[in-house]
């Protein structure tokens, strides 16, 4: 509940880069509900403008009618695993970033949030489950990070991966620890995308 909410407090008291770098000028939310970040204002100064893009905007794989580097961030909290196809979706995401920009991205750790049963018992929209790395799942849906990082890999600069657990509370019971209190069940990942130079650059990097 209110997951942007959440990540708005942990960001501006761990890393002073999301307030200075990462969340500044024109930016667009996708999937931002009733919890867009520009309600953070406060804790995002240097934002200009946002757009907060949800299900009556269109749909968020393919982001129609949005031009190619518009938007100076690219936001999104807990969407990316509601869609058929993550990896066109994330692809778009990157396409309506502006040349140096940076595409922020939250979704569920598969572990910590759906908990070691799948369909989600949680949430019944979510199309796919998420973790950072492994070879198995339990998950017959599961992705990895990595792997989708890697699919882009000539397009983006990794900035971050991070595991979302601090106030997850491992040895109890089985439950949404999400839905009350401050508990993030998350995996968040921001990347940078390289304008053309540098995608040219680095393509003529030799091979080791």
């Amino acid at each position: 509940m209110d997951e942007a909410g959440k990540a708005a407090r942990r960001r501006v008291e761990q890393d002073t880069r999301y307030a200075t770098t990462f969340i500044k000028g024109d930016g667009i939310d996708i999937g931002a509900g009733a919890d867009p970040i520009n309600k953070y204002s406060q804790q995002f100064p240097l934002i200009s403008s946002l757009r907060a893009w949800d299900v009556a905007d269109g749909d968020a794989q393919h982001m129609a009618g949005v031009a190619d580097d518009t938007f100076d961030f690219v936001h999104s909290s807990h969407c990316l695993e509601h869609l058929h196809n993550p990896y066109e979706a994330f692809g778009n995401w990157i396409r309506i970033c502006k040349p140096g920009g940076y595409v922020i991205t939250t979704i569920p750790d598969e572990d910590l949030y759906e908990q070691g049963i799948w369909p989600s018992t949680f949430n019944g929209d979510h199309k796919t489950s998420w973790t950072i790395l492994k070879k198995q799942s339990w998950s017959p849906v599961s992705k990895n990070v990595f792997d989708l990082l890697s699919y882009f890999c000539d397009r983006i600069e990794v900035i971050k991966v991070d595991l979302i657990n601090a106030a997850f509370v491992y040895d109890t019971h089985r439950f949404d620890q999400t839905y009350h209190g401050n508990s993030e069940c998350a995996v968040e990942f921001i990347v940078r995308k390289r304008p053309e130079d540098e995608v040219v650059r680095k393509g003529r990097l030799p091979n080791f």
